[in-house]
Protein backbone atom coordinates (compact mmCIF):
# COMPACT_ATOMS: atom_id res chain seq x y z
CA UNK A 1 0.00 0.00 0.00
CA UNK A 2 1.60 3.33 -1.13
CA UNK A 3 1.34 6.23 1.36
CA UNK A 4 0.67 9.83 0.75
CA UNK A 5 3.20 12.46 1.63
CA UNK A 6 3.78 15.97 1.35
CA UNK A 7 3.14 17.10 -2.30
CA UNK A 8 2.61 21.17 -3.49
CA UNK A 9 -0.37 22.35 -4.50
CA UNK A 10 0.69 22.78 -8.31
CA UNK A 11 1.56 19.11 -7.97
CA UNK A 12 -1.65 18.18 -6.48
CA UNK A 13 -3.77 19.85 -9.01
CA UNK A 14 -2.03 18.32 -11.81
CA UNK A 15 -2.45 15.06 -10.59
CA UNK A 16 -6.20 15.79 -9.71
CA UNK A 17 -6.90 17.17 -13.18
CA UNK A 18 -4.61 14.96 -15.52
CA UNK A 19 -5.43 11.32 -13.94
CA UNK A 20 -8.55 11.86 -12.31
CA UNK A 21 -10.66 13.90 -14.58
CA UNK A 22 -11.17 17.14 -12.78
CA UNK A 23 -11.21 21.00 -14.08
CA UNK A 24 -10.75 23.81 -12.67
CA UNK A 25 -13.73 25.61 -11.49
CA UNK A 26 -12.04 28.90 -10.86
CA UNK A 27 -9.39 30.34 -7.95
CA UNK A 28 -10.11 32.46 -5.14
CA UNK A 29 -6.58 33.91 -3.92
CA UNK A 30 -4.39 30.91 -3.09
CA UNK A 31 -6.75 28.43 -3.70
CA UNK A 32 -8.35 26.52 -6.74
CA UNK A 33 -11.32 25.30 -7.27
CA UNK A 34 -11.70 21.63 -8.78
CA UNK A 35 -15.06 20.48 -10.13
CA UNK A 36 -15.98 17.47 -12.40
CA UNK A 37 -19.61 15.70 -13.23
CA UNK A 38 -19.80 12.03 -12.44
CA UNK A 39 -23.06 9.82 -12.10
CA UNK A 40 -24.01 10.67 -9.06
CA UNK A 41 -24.19 14.42 -9.73
CA UNK A 42 -20.97 16.73 -9.54
CA UNK A 43 -17.99 16.51 -7.29
CA UNK A 44 -15.60 19.26 -5.99
CA UNK A 45 -12.86 20.40 -3.89
CA UNK A 46 -10.66 23.22 -3.02
CA UNK A 47 -6.87 23.32 -3.15
CA UNK A 48 -4.72 25.52 -1.49
CA UNK A 49 -1.65 26.26 -3.73
CA UNK A 50 1.30 25.82 -1.49
CA UNK A 51 4.71 24.91 -1.54
CA UNK A 52 3.64 22.03 0.68
CA UNK A 53 0.26 20.65 1.11
CA UNK A 54 0.50 18.58 5.01
CA UNK A 55 -0.68 15.22 4.82
CA UNK A 56 -4.22 16.15 6.57
CA UNK A 57 -5.04 18.57 4.12
CA UNK A 58 -4.56 16.34 1.60
CA UNK A 59 -6.69 13.94 3.20
CA UNK A 60 -9.12 16.16 3.41
CA UNK A 61 -8.65 17.52 -0.28
CA UNK A 62 -9.16 13.76 -1.38
CA UNK A 63 -12.22 13.25 0.72
CA UNK A 64 -14.16 16.20 -0.79
CA UNK A 65 -13.17 15.08 -4.09
CA UNK A 66 -14.29 11.46 -3.18
CA UNK A 67 -11.18 9.96 -4.01
CA UNK A 68 -9.64 6.88 -2.78
CA UNK A 69 -6.00 7.58 -1.02
CA UNK A 70 -4.37 4.54 -2.44
CA UNK A 71 -5.69 5.72 -5.74
CA UNK A 72 -3.97 9.02 -5.48
CA UNK A 73 -0.78 8.15 -3.95
CA UNK A 74 -0.01 5.73 -6.84
CA UNK A 75 0.94 9.17 -8.77
CA UNK A 76 2.70 10.91 -6.19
Amino acid sequence: MAKLRNVSGKECVKILCNKFGFLISGRSGSHVRLSKETPEGKVGTVVPMHEEIKIGTLKGILKLGKIEEEGFSKFI
